[in-house]
């Protein structure tokens, strides 16, 4: 699209243009700021409105002087102002279009009547900026002097002008034909490009930033950020006994459906908070939800053209397109399979297990794994999910319908299908359980499978018992942090046709929420010591399940549980340990209070740290400062100092560049 821009653009370019006068700023000469420096005065006068970017307007008599100082119809067009209105819609792909340009036009050729000029609205200029400067910033662009809403724009009381009034009329007369009586989330179901998915992210979060914000957990390998959108009722932080999710797409790049899901769901729980849906505003007010869209963005573009070039009438092997679409793009831009590059700790796990000497839950990082190949996309993942107590997540993936649940790497080195369950086997079942069961045709043993047979299990499986495989997220999350992780598998086709995706959507949008409100079962609370602060990093155990829980900085913690009776206990080093018995019934619909307060006890040496010394402890990340790289600030500096991509089309046509658009470090 960049290419095709420059064309038309230079076009556009005449020898006249000059950059604006050294000695003004744009727009000042008009507003009494300096003078001219020919001293020669021009009467404003009305004239024919002639600019063609601007001749949808909603008049059709404009004034010059304009109120950037352009004397005639020639100097607006050969402006850089005008310029940029004229490619604003590619360079933005497509974002914030017209109405960027139908209020720049309105500067840059206001209404005239009686020979006096009518300004646009400031209240106008105002939400634009809000609405849009997300789109300038994803690509490094300043927010363009000529729209600075105090400068040259007016308010009510002075008799402005709406530039973008017979826009919305004509948008609210189009959705009047389409929308029902009751308010609903209009989505645009069709597929977005990486640049397209950051914009909306931020364009979603802008226009909820009381309950949303996005935030990068780091970058791919090719530097693509890893965006991840945030819905809470108290954005940024974590809120104490508030159950944290998070929900995973294309960790795969050419699994796409995933992606656009929760692209679709950022939008609609944005959406229906506003419009008032109280489902969605209960499950946004007591939980803290994050979206990572895309884990592997590099793949996705790899994929993308891969689909685009089978649509290609002029290619012949088109059975070719369609295997290689089974593999082209799965991996990284480094060829690493972002599933299979986590740390193994299910080995360590099993060597382990029948040892009361070593941990089975919290199992540290072998130093053993930074001497391998750790794509950015996995470390930046990993020090994701060591940073928020996730209670439950769901990596979405494609080529099967089902859900899957840990542990994926078989018990049994010999015997790659076979059953390798967890210590949390029944709270797994249930959680792979909600979504399939809330799928519209996953749990249906009728259902087409893709080919593989999973012994009438209506639509879930034990991953190690699907297919053995080691270094897989999910086990990561359960061996490493207190996250209970599934993967579902959302259908046969990875990159399905355009026209499935909006049936997708229906097929999955309620297994998505119900699975997202599960979070709020079993048990929680706060552990405190007696002067009633919380103890950060105390472990809670359930009896008969060999995996503690540890609380987070303020003392709070989740435990997922099914119905029953169970023995909990909490314990922290140089504490007491009390033990509490706990019943949850079978329809219970929110997690059951259960706080514990520890007494100081004298610390006494354990025999076991003697005996069984280890360099490996939970808190060693990143030994060697693999990724050291990425933090450097002076590698930040240069890369600051080069110019956006976009800096070509004004640098390389001969003319001085505005520096107006260059945003300041």
């Amino acid at each position: 699209m960049r290419a095709g821009l420059w064309f038309p653009f230079l076009s556009l370019v005449g020898s006249c243009w000059c950059a604006p006068p050294q000695t003004c700023h744009p727009g000042d000469e008009f507003l009494g700021i300096c003078s001219s420096s020919s001293g020669l005065e021009e009467k404003p006068t009305c004239t024919e409105l002639n600019l063609g970017y601007c001749n949808d307007l909603e008049y059709s008599r404009t004034i010059f002087p304009n109120i950037l100082g352009h004397r005639t119809r020639v100097d607006a067009e050969s402006g850089a102002e005008y310029l940029l209105l004229s490619v604003i819609h590619g360079l933005l792909n497509g974002e914030c279009s017209p109405e960027i340009r139908l209020v720049g036009c309105s500067v840059i050729a206001s209404p005239c009547r009686n020979d006096k000029m009518i300004k646009p609205c400031r209240s106008t200029c105002d939400a634009l900026r809000k609405d849009c400067a997300h789109a300038f910033e994803a690509i490094e662009m300043a927010w363009p002097y000529f729209l600075d809403c105090d400068r040259f724009f007016a308010s009510e009381e002075e008799g402005c002008f709406d530039p973008l009034r017979g826009l919305r009329a004509r948008q609210e007369l189009a959705l009047a034909s389409i929308h029902p009586v009751e308010p609903s989330t209009i989505i645009q179901f069709i597929y977005t490009s990486n640049a397209q998915m950051y914009s909306l992210l931020k364009r979603t979060a802008a226009k909820c930033s009381h309950i949303s914000h996005v935030y990068s957990i780091g970058r791919s390998t090719e530097g693509r950020d890893l965006l991840v959108i945030e819905f809470t009722n108290n954005p940024g932080q974590h809120e104490l006994l508030e159950p944290e999710i998070k929900l995973v797409g294309n960790m795969h790049g050419n699994e796409v459906l995933g992606r656009q899901l929760l692209i679709y769901m950022a939008q609609y729980l944005c959406s229906e908070y506003l419009l008032g849906n109280q489902r969605i505003q209960t499950l946004i007010n007591t939980t803290r939800i994050h979206i990572l869209a895309s884990m592997n963005p590099d793949g996705y573009e790899l994929a993308a053209s891969e689909v685009e070039d089978s649509n290609d009438p002029e290619l012949s092997n088109q059975e070719g397109h369609l295997l290689n679409g089974w593999t082209n793009g799965r991996t990284n831009a480094q060829s690493i399979d972002l599933n299979r590059n986590f740390p193994d700790l299910t080995s360590v796990f099993y060597r382990n297990r029948r040892s009361r000497h070593f941990r089975t839950d919290h199992i540290p990082i072998p130093d053993g794994y930074w001497f391998g190949k750790v794509a950015p996309e996995t470390y930046a993942v990993m020090k994701w999910i060591r940073s928020l107590p996730f209670v439950q997540s769901a990596s979405l993936h494609g080529g099967e319908l089902v859900i899957s649940y840990p542990f994926d790497f078989s018990r049994d080195l010999h015997e790659e299908r076979k059953f390798s369950p967890t210590p949390d086997e029944q709270a797994f079942q249930r959680l792979a359980r909600t979504y399939a069961d809330n799928h519209a045709t996953m749990s249906d043993n009728d259902t087409d499978r893709c080919g593989a047979f999973f012994h009438r299990s209506r639509g879930i499986i034990n991953g190690a018992l699907w297919y053995s495989f080691a270094g897989g997220m999910p086990d990561f999350n359960y061996l490493h942090t207190n996250c209970l992780e599934i993967t579902v598998e959302l259908g046969c086709d990875k990159f399905p046709a355009e026209q499935e995706l909006y049936p997708e959507w229906k097929r999955n949008k309620e297994a998505l929420l119900s699975f997202m409100e599960s979070v709020h079962r079993g048990v929680k609370g706060v552990v405190k010591d007696a002067d009633g602060n919380g103890i950060k990093g105390a472990t809670v155990t359930v009896r008969g399940i060999r995996k503690a829980v540890t609380t987070a900085d303020d003392g709070d913690y989740w435990r997922l549980l099914n119905a029953g009776v169970h023995i909990l206990t909490a314990t922290a080093k140089g504490y007491s340990r009390v033990s509490k018995r706990v019943y949850l019934p079978p329809n219970m619909n929110r997690a059951g209070r259960v706080d514990f307060v520890l007494t100081k006890v004298p610390v006494e040496p354990d025999i076991d740290d003697h005996l069984f010394p280890t360099v490996e402890t939970w808190d060693r990340f990143d030994p060697y400062n693999q990724f050291e790289r990425y933090n450097d600030p002076d590698a930040g500096g240069v890369e600051r100092e080069e110019k956006p991509w976009w800096w070509n089309y004004f640098a390389q046509s001969g003319i001085s560049p505005p520096h107006w658009l260059l945003r300041t470090v």
